[in-house]
């Protein structure tokens, strides 16, 4: 986890968010459109054709163990 880049509280909330919106995934132009840019650089996110955000594996992972399973 330490040789992450490190996630900001509002992306991590933001990360939060994706995974709770499932396959729906997010849309952009959201307040979290700064931060779900940033998951998608990072790699955390992908947006498909439609502009909508999704959780990438590497997202998903991340999640799974800083946010459900902190240390």
């Amino acid at each position: 986890m330490w040789t992450e880049p490190y996630l900001e509280t509002c992306c991590r909330s933001a990360l939060h968010r994706l995974i709770l919106s499932g396959a729906a995934g997010r849309p952009a132009g959201l307040k979290d459109q700064p931060c779900l840019e940033r998951l998608d650089r990072m790699g955390l996110a992908a947006r498909d054709a439609a502009g909508r955000y999704h959780a990438t594996g590497e997202g998903v992972a991340r999640h799974d163990a800083e946010i459900l399973n902190p240390p």
